[in-house]
C-alpha cells in the first residue's frame, strides 16, 4: 500500500485562500447577474460555479488525497539508463 504524503501548512492555507477567493468571486458575480433585475433571467454564473468548483475540489485531492507512486524511482532510474 503506498504511503500517504504529508501535507504542508502552506498547502493547506493556499487551499483555504482559493476557498476564500472562490465564495467571495461567486458571490459577486451572482449578485451582478441578479441585481436590480425583474422575471426570469438566465443563471450564466452557474457555469464558472460548477467548473470552478471542480478545480477547488481537484485542488483539493491534491492536498489530502495524494499518495506517493511506488515506481517513480524505477521509471526514473529506467530513463536514465
Amino acid at each position: 500500500m503506498p504511503k500517504k504524503l504529508p501535507t504542508s501548512k502552506k498547502q493547506v492555507s493556499m487551499w483555504f485562500l482559493h476557498l476564500v477567493v472562490f465564495a467571495v468571486v461567486n458571490a459577486i458575480l451572482w449578485y451582478i447577474c441578479y441585481a436590480g433585475k425583474e422575471g426570469w433571467q438566465y443563471p450564466w454564473p452557474s457555469w464558472i460555479t460548477a467548473a470552478w468548483f471542480l478545480l477547488l475540489v481537484g485542488h483539493a485531492c491534491m492536498i489530502w488525497a495524494n499518495y506517493e507512486d511506488k515506481g517513480y524511482n524505477e521509471w526514473k532510474e529506467q530513463l536514465t539508463k
